[in-house]
């Protein structure tokens, strides 16, 4: 699937709306389906997959790997497993990762271990600029080698290990990087331990918990991952719910928006993901959770939002593990509510798909939005609700959905002329994003 590059521009403010929504899929957990089903035992199903450009590049690469994936009907899927170390590449072959940093650091983990594996590695413009110094050197204590020596960014060449024995591991605030040391441990001699201190997304183990020989975890006051390699992986089957970081922008909209309420249907409501909405509330945001389910060790549920006065957002950097991809929707919010919003410990946003710190102050100055950062703290000074018809913001290309979505939003809700330059990135992980727009009422127009 190959999506045209086109730009967005919008003019007008978005009315009130009362209504129910379904968004799409859980991307993390879509890609994870497709991974762990590769590498699994018989034939595993994955239902309500996410079929977006990031979840279409994890198909095509596990293509190329020697995966069969059939496609039943739309969202439905087969994956026919080859078992742990069975994937297999032709020698001289390349690997695209597209624009999916959850891809390129989890199939990383996997190949690291599996024999015979050499293959160049690639990702699109803005992934081949992210830094994957953590990851590599992680990797090469598998026994993993990486070529050139001392590259750490995509285009690169990946050597498996030919004898992978399993390490100690004390986890960061990164679950990309635990998740792509628990794949790597999988294949491994002996066992591979994690040690986490700081929550993190956990959608890998959860994915994996039917597999008592593999994987025993212990809550105490750290969380320890104990991975015993060499064995075999459960086929799973699996219903996909939808996306709580792609339902944030919505819930957002609504909670500024003046007399607008909205339902949100089916949404993954892990505890490892709902950190937004837990901050909001605190903040006085009329956000309840209805419906509340576990399905696959996943918990879901319906999302209501009403909308309301909010207080200025005060964030420690607990939240930064449990909200990592809101934080930019964050900035809005804030700048939209009267006084200083904080937020604290997030540093790393500096090396998402672009500096998300650095973009949303320019696209918030454009508004007259002032912003101060200093030692991984942000602070915005927000302005309230404002009308600014007689504004103009200009998005450039960074190759970000995220930053695409949120300036959206932004104009949606101030009515300030906005110009979002390639706005298919949002396809990566939304594609239906504008069409629910449509629905609640906005008015945008597309420029090839």
């Amino acid at each position: 699937m190959i999506v045209k590059r086109f730009h967005l521009t919008v003019k007008d403010k978005i009315s009130s709306f009362n209504k129910t929504i379904k968004v799409d899929s859980d991307k993390s957990i879509s890609i994870r389906s497709f991974l762990i089903g590769a590498i699994s035992q018989n034939v595993s199903i994955a239902n309500n997959v996410l079929e977006s450009e990031d979840v279409l590049s994890t198909i095509n690469c596990l293509k190329k790997l020697g995966v069969v994936i059939k496609k039943m009907k739309p969202q439905s899927y087969l994956i026919y497993g080859k078992g742990l170390g069975s994937l297999s590449i032709k020698k001289g072959s390349k690997l695209n990762f597209g624009n999916s940093g959850t891809l390129a650091r989890l199939l990383i983990g996997i190949l690291s271990t599996t024999p015979n594996i050499a293959v160049k590695l690639s990702g699109d413009h803005s992934l081949n600029k992210r830094n994957m110094r953590s990851l590599i050197n992680l990797m090469e204590k598998f026994g993993a080698f990486f070529i050139p020596k001392n590259k750490f960014n995509f285009p690169i060449k990946l050597i498996s290990s030919q004898m992978p024995i399993g390490i100690n591991y004390e986890a960061g605030v990164s679950a990309q990087l635990k998740s792509a040391v628990i794949f790597a441990g999988l294949n491994s001699y002996g066992n591979t331990s994690i040690n986490e201190s700081k929550k993190s997304r956990d959608h890998t183990e959860n994915m994996l918990l039917n597999n008592s020989q593999v994987i025993k975890i212990k809550n105490k006051r750290k969380k320890l991952i104990n991975i015993f390699g060499k064995k075999f992986l459960n086929p799973i089957k699996i219903e996909v719910p939808n996306d709580p970081s792609s339902a944030a922008f919505f819930a957002a909209l609504t909670l500024l928006n003046k007399n607008s309420s909205l339902k949100i249907k089916n949404v993954g409501l892990n505890s490892t993901r709902v950190g937004f909405y837990q901050l909001l509330k605190k903040q006085g945001a009329k956000i309840k959770f209805s419906n509340v389910k576990k399905k696959n060790n996943e918990m879901r549920g319906d999302i209501l939002v009403k909308s309301c006065n909010l207080k200025p957002i005060n964030a420690s950097s607990f939240y930064y593990t449990i909200m990592t991809d809101e934080y930019p929707i964050l900035f809005v919010i804030a700048a939209l509510t009267k006084g200083v919003s904080t937020f604290k410990g997030i540093n790393d946003l500096a090396n998402k798909e672009s500096n998300r710190i650095t973009e949303m102050q320019k696209i918030l100055g454009q508004i007259n939005v002032k912003s101060k950062f200093s030692k991984g703290e942000l602070k915005i000074f927000g302005l309230g609700m404002i009308d600014a018809k007689k504004k103009l913001i200009k998005v450039p290309n960074r190759g970000d959905h995220r930053l695409c979505m949120s300036s959206f939003i932004l104009a949606l809700l101030t009515g300030a002329k906005t110009r979002i330059s390639n706005f298919e990135t949002v396809f990566t992980s939304s594609p239906s994003f504008l069409k629910i727009c449509k629905v609640l009422g906005a008015k945008f127009e597309i420029q090839k």
